[in-house]
C-alpha cells in the first residue's frame, strides 16, 4: 500500500470536512443541539461530517472497519480500521471558538500507519504516515527538546463526565502548576496532541478519552519523534481511556508525576 498517498487522499477527506465544518458554523440554531450528557453535545454537524467522511474512505479500502464517533459504521476484525472524529471540540464550534477538528487515522493489523489532523479554525493540516516524518501544512515538525520542567508548557484535559478521580486530578494539576510555565486546556484532544507533535506544547495528558480523541495525535507525535504511553507506562492508551505524551528529554520524569497521582494503586 502506498500509504503517503493515501495520506494525501485522507487530507483532501478531511479538509472537505473543515469545509462542510465551516460554512455550518454560523447557520445552525440551539434547537439543532442533542444532549449525550451535559458536557457531551452532538449535532447535525458532527453526523453529516461522519457520514461524508465514512463515505469517503470506503472508496479507497472497500471493506474496511469503524472506529466513529457518531456511531455512523463499526469494525468487525477487519485488517483496515479507521477511526474518526469528524468533529473534535463540538462545544468550542458551537461557541464559535477555536480549536475544533477533524481526526482520521487508519490502523493495519490493529497497528496505527496514518494519522491526519485537520484544524478548521486556523487552516492547519497535521499529518503523517508510516514510516514517515509528521508534517504541518507541508513542513517537517518534531517534538519539543526542553528537559527541564520548569521550562514547559503541558496540555491536559479536564474531566467532564468521569469525576470519580477530580481529586487526584486536580492534585496532578496543582504540582504541575507550580513547577511548569502553566497548564493550557483547549478543548480539542487532538489538536493538543498535534501541538505536542509540533513542539507548541511540551506534554499532554488526560483520562476519560476514547480511541477518536487520541488515535491521529498520537500517532503523529510517534512519528515526530514522542513518547506516548497509558498512566502506568503501558501501552494501553488508544483504547484504555488515558494517555501520557511528551518528547524524549521530558517524557521520564513527565511520566513519573503523572503516574504518582493518576496511575494505578495497586
Amino acid at each position: 500500500m502506498d500509504y503517503q498517498e493515501l495520506c494525501n487522499q485522507v487530507q483532501q477527506i478531511a479538509r472537505e470536512a473543515g469545509d462542510f465544518i465551516r460554512r455550518e458554523g454560523n447557520n445552525f440554531k440551539k434547537s439543532d443541539i442533542e444532549f449525550k450528557g451535559i458536557t457531551s453535545l452532538v449535532t447535525y454537524v458532527d453526523k453529516t461530517a461522519e457520514a461524508n467522511i465514512v463515505t469517503a474512505l470506503k472508496k479507497f479500502i472497500p471493506g474496511s472497519g469503524f472506529v466513529t464517533e457518531e456511531g455512523t459504521a463499526d469494525r468487525n476484525n477487519e485488517k483496515y480500521v479507521w477511526i474518526i472524529d469528524p468533529l473534535d471540540g463540538t462545544t468550542n464550534f458551537l461557541h464559535h471558538i477555536a480549536p475544533h477538528s477533524v481526526s482520521i487515522a487508519l490502523m493495519e493489523d490493529n497497528q496505527i500507519v496514518l494519522g491526519v489532523v485537520y484544524e478548521v479554525k486556523l487552516d492547519e493540516m497535521f499529518y503523517a504516515w508510516k514510516d514517515s516524518p509528521a508534517y504541518l501544512n507541508g513542513t517537517e515538525i518534531k517534538v519539543s527538546p526542553t528537559a527541564d520542567i520548569q521550562h514547559t508548557l503541558i496540555a491536559t484535559g479536564f474531566p467532564y463526565y468521569d469525576f470519580e478521580r477530580v481529586d487526584d486530578y486536580i492534585a496532578a494539576m496543582k504540582h504541575l502548576m507550580q513547577n511548569t510555565r502553566g497548564l493550557r486546556r483547549l478543548g480539542s484532544a487532538a489538536v493538543d496532541l498535534s501541538y505536542v507533535a509540533a513542539g507548541r506544547f511540551d506534554a499532554f495528558y488526560e483520562h476519560a478519552l476514547h480511541a477518536w480523541d487520541v488515535a491521529a495525535g498520537a500517532f503523529i507525535i510517534q512519528q515526530a519523534g514522542g513518547k506516548v504511553s497509558d498512566f502506568n507506562g503501558g501501552d494501553n492508551w488508544l483504547f484504555g481511556g488515558e494517555i501520557i505524551v511528551a518528547g524524549n528529554n521530558f517524557f521520564d520524569e513527565f511520566y513519573q508525576i503523572i503516574h504518582r497521582h493518576l496511575g494505578s494503586k495497586e
